[in-house]
């Protein structure tokens, strides 16, 4: 089993932590970007000895509590209790739609707050101001600059105490596989590709393309005898289901922070084709290959010249090369170090 920490990184704290997490949806019910970007940050922390609890606030499928990479999960249905744990915490931890009540609940019971910003967009930035954030976290350079930009606009006093940048963490171990024969988009929403992604697969029906179902949006899923497609599936599956089955990842997204998929597939070097979006120029870098996603004849003859063995070595040596500078145990001995250092 692949440790998210490596074992001699040493412990911030004398005695273990209650962290509380406080999160809309998780695996492996939902699957995004944002839940496995947490989960990947949470486990370092169960690593280091600190007692990790994911409460969630929405209802789902699940009825019991259960344990998910080394994490308790606690579903709505389980316990109505929230409160009490946050009283009990050390530190509380928020994303997306379920900052402002976080915040509010940190404000009233005197606990340091953590914000993970996943986007850009403005109400992200207003919810970490509004909150007397201790900690907020972005998943960038880019992302960080943004941020500041925004609080330029508040007095210091509302702006996040500190901020740190995290990586959206990828243990490449865990992902790496033989690359397959197929070109994948994962989550066929429009604004992720789903209407690229159809329209290269009735170009080229000498292709093979691999459809995977996304955690959110209105799925885009042609009926073709070329395309295959796969349900919505846990993180833990991507590597045998997905990666060892695609050959080039796609990804021409409208908006990306980072773009977590890209850099799971960097680690068994498929290369990924992808529109230029700020996140996915950082998190690819010289390893991307970059075309407009308006730019159907661009994304075709792309795919075309990457059916050439040579073009194919060189960019999948390049993907390799970029999923090694991407190695997380920095970002994420730093991360516990700030989690720690909040309940100093």
């Amino acid at each position: 089993m692949s440790r998210a920490v490596p074992a001699s990184a040493p412990g911030g704290t004398a005695k273990p932590l209650q962290i509380v997490a406080r999160v809309h949806a998780f695996p492996p019910e939902h699957n995004a970007g944002a839940e496995h970007m947490l989960v990947s940050m949470l486990r370092p922390l169960v690593d280091r000895g600190h007692d990790v609890t994911v409460w969630l606030s929405r209802y789902g499928k699940a009825h019991t509590e259960y344990e998910y990479r080394g994490i308790k999960v606690i579903p709505l249905e389980s316990r109505l209790d929230f409160p009490s744990a946050v009283r009990r915490a050390d530190v509380l931890l928020a994303h997306l739609e379920t900052v402002p009540s976080t915040a509010s609940l940190a404000r009233g019971y005197g606990k340091r707050l953590v914000v993970l910003c996943h986007n850009t967009h403005r109400p992200t930035f207003r919810d970490a101001a509004a909150g007397g954030t201790a900690l907020a976290v972005y998943n960038s350079q880019w992302m960080q600059a943004e941020a500041e930009l925004f609080f330029a606009e508040y007095p210091k006093s509302i702006r996040p105490e500190a901020s740190l940048i995290v990586r959206p963490p990828v243990f490449a171990d865990e992902y790496a596989t033989k690359p397959g024969k197929a070109i994948t988009l994962v989550n066929c929403n429009s604004e992720k590709g789903g209407k690229v992604l159809a329209a290269l697969a009735e170009r080229m029906p000498d292709q093979q393309f691999l459809a995977v179902r996304g955690a959110y949006g209105q799925q885009i899923l042609p009926e073709l005898p070329n395309v295959e497609i796969i349900e919505h599936i846990d993180g833990q599956q991507m590597q045998k289901k997905v990666y060892a089955r695609t050959r080039i990842l796609l990804m021409p997204s409208s908006y990306e922070s980072w773009g977590r998929v890209g850099c799971e597939a960097l680690a068994s070097g498929i290369p990924v084709v992808a529109h230029p979006t700020p996140g996915l120029t950082e998190s690819l870098g010289e390893a991307g290959i970059f075309v407009d996603r308006a730019d159907i004849d661009g994304y075709e003859a792309v795919l075309r010249k990457l059916a050439t063995p040579a073009e194919y070595r060189l960019a999948s040596k390049r993907a390799k090369a970029r999923s090694a500078e991407l190695d997380p145990t920095d970002d994420l001995r730093g991360w516990c170090r700030a989690v720690e250092s909040l309940a100093v």
